[in-house]
This record gives C-alpha cells, sequence and structure tokens, in this order.
C-alpha cells in the first residue's frame, strides 16, 4: 500500500523560532516555514522531516534524527565550536570525554546532543 509513498517523519518543539536557528544556522539544515505553522527541515536525498509546534511539548526520550557522517571526531569537533554540548552517558553505552560512543564492531561510532526543545539527535559514523 505505501510501497510508493513518499513519506516524512516529524516531531514537536515547544519554540519553533529557536528549532529554526538551531536547525538552519547552527546545524546548516535547510529549514523553511511549511503550512500550518510548521517547520520544514529539507534533508539531502528529498527528504523532508516536519517540526511542528507543541505548547505541552515533552522532548523524545529516544533519538529522532540521525545525521551520518564520514568522520565523527570531525563532525563533534565542529558542533562543539558551534557551541553543540554532547551528551554523556555511563554503563552499557559508554560515551568518551568527546561525547562519542566508539563502537566495538557491533555498529557505528555515534554521538547525541540535544536540540533547543530536548528532542535527541545523533551522529552516525558511516562509512
Amino acid at each position: 500500500m505505501f510501497k510508493k509513498s513518499k513519506a516524512f517523519s516529524g516531531f514537536s518543539a515547544d519554540d519553533l523560532q529557536k528549532a529554526k536557528e538551531f536547525y538552519g544556522k547552527v546545524l546548516g539544515v535547510k529549514v523553511e516555514d511549511g503550512p500550518m505553522g510548521i517547520l520544514e527541515l529539507h534533508i539531502e536525498g528529498g527528504n523532508t522531516v516536519m517540526i511542528y509546534p507543541k505548547a505541552n511539548h515533552e522532548p523524545a526520550t529516544f533519538t529522532v534524527l540521525n545525521f551520518p557522517v564520514s568522520n565523527i571526531d570531525e563532525a563533534v569537533d565542529e558542533l562543539s565550536r558551534r557551541g553543540v554540548q554532547f551528551e554523556q552517558y555511563e554503563g552499557e553505552i559508554k560515551t568518551d570525554e568527546k561525547g562519542i560512543c566508539r563502537s566495538d564492531g557491533s555498529g557505528p561510532n555515534i554521538a547525541w546532543f540535544k536540540d533547543p526543545a530536548g528532542n535527541i539527535l545523533s551522529v552516525l559514523e558511516i562509512e
């Protein structure tokens, strides 16, 4: 039924102006104002992610958007220079001092950070 559907993802934020600035200026994603007061993130490959306003927004407790990169150290360093703070985790998903969870070969190197609304995003190293 949905084989040819151009599906898209979406999540909420409590302040679309802060979201627009963060995604557009800090992350460098093409951001446009969409219909009905939403933001549209235009991702490489023609994909669109919708961010909609929600007064009683609660941040997602899982990763809502992943950005593949070829070199995670360079990406984390550049985002850190732009003011992004990376999450620090202990235990099964342990991160190093930069906030990168280094793979043991079972998955990609990955680092998590939050948008101004507290939603969890990541950069992950894809070779």
